[in-house]
């Protein structure tokens, strides 16, 4: 079967390769040429030889993405269906199947998993819209996810694949705290001489093992201290996205709230926050601070004569 895919990305071109080897057609096109199959949103469409058309979108959320479905409205047919893989926020989703449903055009809201290794592992999949649209897709579908039951769903109408990810990827974000911080104390102590190898002796048997643990110990196995990254994490958005709608269904989510805004504290090379913090204990307390360019001296715990905060 024939699919165009827009974006080429480090997830869309191999994407595009999966989705070939399973004997599929893949129509690309990316703004570098030098990757893409065709020059143009109107040559691709046009380089499809069968109907009903499915094209792919895989490029940033937001406007390049409501942009790019914007365009496909003029360019394909009543019947043709555009699917959203990228990691747009699940209310666009509905402004986008509106726009396309004027022209007859079907909409599909797909939440994508799997980073690089998708090319070989497959892709976890979360897809909205209708019964009707999602089957025009499923082939497509089909050949991207996981070999086995499991890696595919279809969540619900348009919004849910999106919505799906959204939270996801708000899980994803404490996870990786936890292991983060885990690890950080396991650094801290002196007794632990071998941080790397304790990591690795969760991988087997215990409640913590994960994908994500694998990554962590592949990680430490490149860069055992990790000196050769900077402890500064960008958010794609998708974290502030999952806390905002806790917040508009009341529902509480702490880890994951407190996940994304570590994210925030690991931008501030000196956090003013963090200096309030000790001039303040400095000042109730009479805890010595430190002066900017000053070392840190190391902490104790109260003893006789401490004054003890809370």
């Amino acid at each position: 079967m024939e699919i165009g895919l827009i974006g080429l990305g480090k997830m869309g071109g191999n994407m595009r390769e999966r989705l070939r080897r399973a004997g599929h057609t893949v129509i690309g096109y990316d703004r570098n040429h030098e990757i893409a199959d065709v020059g143009s949103l109107g040559e691709l469409v046009d380089a499809f030889t069968t109907s009903p058309k499915v094209v792919w979108v895989m490029v940033p959320a937001g406007d390049p993405t409501r942009d790019t479905v914007k365009e496909l409205g003029g360019l394909l047919s009543a019947g043709d269906v555009v699917v959203d893989g990228g990691n747009s926020r699940f209310t666009d989703d509905k402004i986008n199947a509106d726009h396309l449903a004027e022209k007859g055009i079907g909409y599909v809201d797909a939440g994508v998993s799997g980073g690089i290794w998708g090319l070989k592992n497959g892709y976890a999949l979360m897809v909205g819209g209708s019964a009707e649209n999602v089957a025009k897709v499923q082939p497509f579908f089909d050949a991207l996810k996981p070999e086995g039951d499991y890696g595919y769903v279809h969540a619900g109408p348009v919004g849910a694949g999106h919505f799906a990810k959204m939270v996801h990827n708000g899980i994803e974000y404490g996870m990786m705290q936890a292991y983060a911080e885990g690890y950080e104390l396991l650094m801290a102590a002196d007794v632990v001489e071998d941080v790397p190898g304790v990591l690795k002796s969760w991988q087997e048997g215990t409640v913590v093992r994960s994908w994500l643990l694998d990554l962590l110990v592949n990680a430490l196995e490149e860069d055992p201290n990790l000196d050769e990254i900077k402890g500064y994490v960008n958010d794609s958005g998708e974290g502030r996205w999952t806390i905002e709608e806790a917040i508009n269904h009341a529902v509480p989510v702490p880890v994951l709230a407190a996940s994304l805004f570590a994210r925030f504290s690991s931008r501030q090379e000196d956090s003013p926050a963090m200096k309030a913090v000790a001039a303040l204990r400095n000042q109730f307390g009479g805890h010595a601070t430190t002066k900017a360019g000053q070392a840190a001296t190391a902490a104790h715990l109260g003893g006789p004569g401490d004054t003890i905060d809370s």
